[in-house]
């Protein structure tokens, strides 16, 4: 059975020169790849898997989907803005239990209509697993969806042939393993966020699931910015997010693409540099540091 994506953003998203900040880093070239501008939902890289998983749901004949995240999940909020662009139901299964007040993401899921389960003590998996409707999995990520950062990385080649390094999150996965699938292991490093207890496995297995196999020890992973935990902001992260906001004017989010730059300045790798901007600008404001 094919199953093709359904679209759902704005394609291709704009490659950028980020002068100021590579003069700051010492980098001979960076440029970024700005995939918050996806225009579904508040943008973010979520939407490329989107594009595949809800064509999964769609053809399966699905009227409501569930899928799973933190609190401030970026997963969880395209989620609820693609079920209401595709006219589907949508329940959330959170982390934990509910905040005071909503704030950065939450605010969004509610705004899009959908209905949000909080997990409490039990694995969100389980409580995910009773709710009625097709399940997406955690972070939008499987083989197949994964194929939505094949097309990004296409995109990338055709924008800068000669780059040298694409630098990313590395979260659930797919993001990652996308890109190594086309760009190949030794011009992709992934920053581990700590959202899996092993990426590297992780992405090893996504890449055997798409049938293009790398050996996990040659992918190239920096687990050195995931600090106290996935939850937590790490002193490198805030760094970087105020780095990235006083020379672009461009603003990351403290989980995901904070510790991405923070990876990046710690690695300074020489050549063309493309630095993939997930999106999660709405968690910042929901993020304890930030959100006052």
């Amino acid at each position: 059975m094919t199953i093709r994506p359904i679209p759902l953003a704005t394609w291709p998203t704009p490659l950028e020169p980020a002068l100021r900040l590579a003069a700051e880093l010492r980098l001979d070239e960076l440029w970024l790849k700005r995939d918050d501008l996806t225009g579904l939902g508040g943008g973010g890289n979520k939407v490329r898997k989107l594009q595949y998983t809800c064509a999964e749901a769609v053809k399966a004949g699905a009227t409501r989907v569930v899928t799973t995240g933190a609190p401030q999940s970026n997963h969880a909020r395209l989620t609820a803005a693609a079920a209401a662009r595709l006219g589907l139901g949508c329940t959330l299964v959170l982390a934990g239990d509910p905040p005071p007040a909503a704030r950065g993401n939450l605010i969004l899921d509610e705004l899009a209509g959908a209905t949000v389960v909080w997990a409490g003590a039990e694995p969100v998996a389980e409580v995910a697993a009773r709710q009625p409707g097709h399940v997406i999995p955690f972070g939008g990520t499987s083989a197949f969806s994964a194929q939505g950062y094949v097309d990004c990385a296409r995109e990338l080649l055709a924008q800068l042939p000669d780059l040298d390094l694409v630098v990313v999150a590395a979260g659930s996965g797919g993001t990652m393993a996308g890109l190594v699938a086309a760009l190949g292991p030794e011009r992709v490093l992934g920053v581990d966020v700590g959202a899996v207890p092993d990426i590297r496995a992780t992405v090893a297995g996504l890449l055997d699931g798409m049938g293009r196999p790398v050996g996990p020890a040659a992918l190239r992973i920096d687990h050195t910015q995931v600090g106290d935990g996935y939850a937590t902001l790490a002193p490198a992260a805030r760094a970087a997010v105020e780095l990235a906001a006083r020379t672009e004017g461009l603003f990351l989010d403290p989980t995901y693409t904070g510790r991405a730059l923070a990876g990046l300045t710690a690695a300074r790798p020489g050549g063309k540099v493309v630095f993939v901007h997930t999106g999660g600008l709405p968690g910042l404001f929901g993020h304890p540091a930030f959100a006052g």
